[in-house]
């Protein structure tokens, strides 16, 4: 199972969510994380007078701006998070693209997006080893080329692409609302149908819009189920209507 963190819920994580991971390791199931880090990023970039803006929902990182993204998510944000995992007393290690060729990446469209990637080939065996050790390997959405270049790549992205790498059955996108909420009432299962028909309906609206537009994506991509969580990790689950069937 892979459980993506953005980057707002990455400086919220309770005790619960802590509480439940453990639970899911207790089951068996072996975990992987990757995270985002838009909030600090937008620190570090106003901090340093850098403007920035988004294309199609994506971050354009110059070249300046590539080298404080590459510092803030490795050298800041995972190991918090890693930090935090482990005195959870869960083991736990940082990883980037760059570790063990692990995100082979190349320029996503440099005209419009500069140094952003897309990821050309996962290095599974890494994940596996890690994963079957017992250790959470926690991922920073950096890709490197292979001549070294770092490429900030998108955290749905890395999540979805690492998920269907390793065969996971399950992608967790852990979020700020507990799932999807139709007429004030939290919604436990849908198909992508209905999620359709919520938007077209508006009752899927506003910042809900494209995380659920991510989890259709990551259905579409061949992965079998996306849960929308908050940090206790639970929200809902979205099936294609094959498994439903």
């Amino acid at each position: 199972m892979v459980i993506k963190l953005g980057g707002s819920t990455l400086e919220g994580l309770n005790e619960a969510f802590f509480r439940n991971f453990k639970a899911l390791q207790a089951q068996g199931i072996e975990l992987i994380i990757t995270h985002g880090g838009g909030p600090a990023i937008n620190r570090e970039l106003a901090a340093a007078g850098i403007a920035s803006h988004t294309v199609n929902g994506l971050r354009v990182t110059s070249k300046e701006m590539i080298g404080l993204v590459q510092s803030t998510l490795i050298g800041k944000v995972n190991p918090a998070l890693v930090h935090e995992l482990q005195a959870a007393d869960i083991a736990a290690i940082g990883l980037n693209g760059f570790d063990n060729v692990l995100l082979t990446s190349d320029f996503l469209d440099f005209d419009t997006y500069q140094y952003v990637g897309e990821i050309k080939q996962v290095n599974v065996d890494i994940l596996n080893t890690l994963t079957k050790a017992g250790i959470v390997p926690v991922i920073a959405c950096i890709g490197a080329t292979e001549s070294g270049q770092a490429l900030n790549i998108n955290g749905d992205t890395v999540a979805s692409e690492i998920a269907l790498a390793v065969g996971a059955d399950c992608l967790l996108l852990v979020t700020d609302v507990a799932g999807i909420r139709i007429n004030d009432e939290y919604q436990t299962e849908v198909t992508p149908s209905l999620i359709e028909t919520w938007i077209e309906e508006g009752h899927i609206y506003g910042g809900m819009i494209p995380k659920v537009q991510g989890a259709l994506n990551c259905l579409h991509a061949g992965i079998p189920s996306v849960q929308i969580v908050n940090e206790t990790l639970t929200g809902t689950t979205i099936q294609s209507e094959e498994l439903v069937k």
